[in-house]
Order: structure tokens, then sequence, then C-alpha cells
């Protein structure tokens, strides 16, 4: 999710640090005051998470989140929980007290991402991609696409009889892939989730033609997986 923090030089550096921890957040920018929030959402349109520092002297907190005319997902940040019952009349996401500890933090977000998320990049399983290979441009679906792996600077393409390899970090095309088909499962692996068979503790197995590949789950991409999976529980 794109999102971006409005707070005062003093409480931003948290908000970053714990933003820069997560792997489902893109921070676009950091901004004191109301007007520059509100300039910057109207000028980018895919602003999906706004962390708002009601504390701050030049955010007018509530009139500013009323004078949305198409609201992100917020999340409030206080040093007090007196305005808490009012945030949510305004929709908000959720309501951190300060100090916020990171695990904290991470509830919000996963509560954003969870029920929260109203735009989804659309997939299409005609959806196709041409990958340059030696000389040659090769077409590739992206239905195809097993699962990603980067390799430092560069990562791998690997579908059920082919492998490429591009110039391109990780975060990047995770931004532009299709995020109700491609999970980020670690660090270093994005999977397609129709080719998962199984989900262990710290690993799962995809399919891969008429074999498994076993992947890793990091722990901090395990809950994101389970929210985006369907699962039938007695």
């Amino acid at each position: 999710m794109n999102c971006i923090i409005g707070a005062d030089k003093i409480n931003f550096k948290i908000l970053e640090e714990f933003v820069g921890k997560s792997s489902s957040l893109n921070l676009v920018g950091t901004f004191s005051d109301s007007d520059s929030i509100r300039n910057q959402l109207s000028i980018q349109q895919d602003i999906e998470l706004v962390f708002l520092d009601i504390d701050t002297p030049e955010i007018d907190d509530f009139e500013f989140i009323s004078s949305l005319e198409n609201q992100p997902n917020i999340i409030l940040v206080s040093s007090g929980d007196q305005n808490a019952l009012k945030a949510f009349d305004f929709n908000v996401v959720d309501y951190l007290l300060k100090p916020v500890t990171y695990s904290r933090f991470c509830k919000a977000v996963d509560k954003a991402i969870k029920y929260y998320s109203r735009k989804e990049v659309s997939y299409s399983e005609d959806k196709e991609v041409f990958i340059k290979k030696g000389s040659s441009l090769f077409k590739l679906k992206l239905e195809d696409l097993i699962f990603i792996e980067a390799l430092e600077n560069y990562v791998t393409l690997n579908t059920k009889n082919e492998k490429f390899t591009i110039h391109f970090t990780m975060k990047a095309l995770e931004n532009q892939l299709a995020s109700e088909i491609f999970i980020r499962i670690h660090r270093s692996f994005i999977v397609n989730k129709n080719m998962i068979q199984t989900i262990k503790d710290d690993s799962l197995d995809l399919i891969v033609g008429n074999t498994f590949k076993n992947l890793p789950i990091g722990k901090s991409f395990r809950n994101l997986l389970l929210n985006k999976i369907n699962t039938m529980n007695r």
C-alpha cells in the first residue's frame, strides 16, 4: 500500500522507521501540515493509507479529514485517548496511542490491509508482459508465472518451463503485480496464490508442473499471507 505520514519533525521519525520495516507499505512522503497532505493526495491518486498525528499543530485533524472528497484509509496517532470515539465517527482505520510500539503499529496496518483497503490492482488472466531474453522479447502471461525470486539487483521470473532474469527490484515488481493474485511471502520470494498447494509453519509448497517447489515463509510475511487466502475453520 502506498502511504504518507502527517506529523511534525519530532514524531515522524518513529513512524518512518516502522513504515520502512513493513514489507506491505511504500512511503510516498512525510508532511507536517494539512495543506501539503491534501495537495499530495490530489496529485497522487493511488495513496491508500495516511498516518496522521493529530497532536501536530499544523494539522487540523478532523476538519482536515472531513474536507477530503475521496478519503483514503487513515490511522490516527495521538498522545491521549480523548478523541478516540470521535475518530471512529470519521471512519478511521485505527487509533494509536503514543508511545507507539512496532507490534501495535503492525496490527493497525494488518487491519487496514484486511478490512479497509479500497484499491486493488485489477487482474486479468489475459494480462501479459514481454520479457527480454538475450536479443529477443518473449511474451509471458502473468497467469503462467509461478514464483519470483530476488537475486541482489536482479529477479528471476519462474514459470513451468522457463526462467527469466531481469534487472528489477522486488519492491518495484511487487507494486506492479496484481495484489489479489501475487503474494510476497519472504524478502526473496513472491508467489502466485493459485499455485500454492500446502502451507506449513515456515514454508509452503507450490505446484510446478508435476512436481512441488518448497519455499520459505518469512515471519513478518506469514500473517499477510494467511489474510490473503480463504480458509475453512470448524
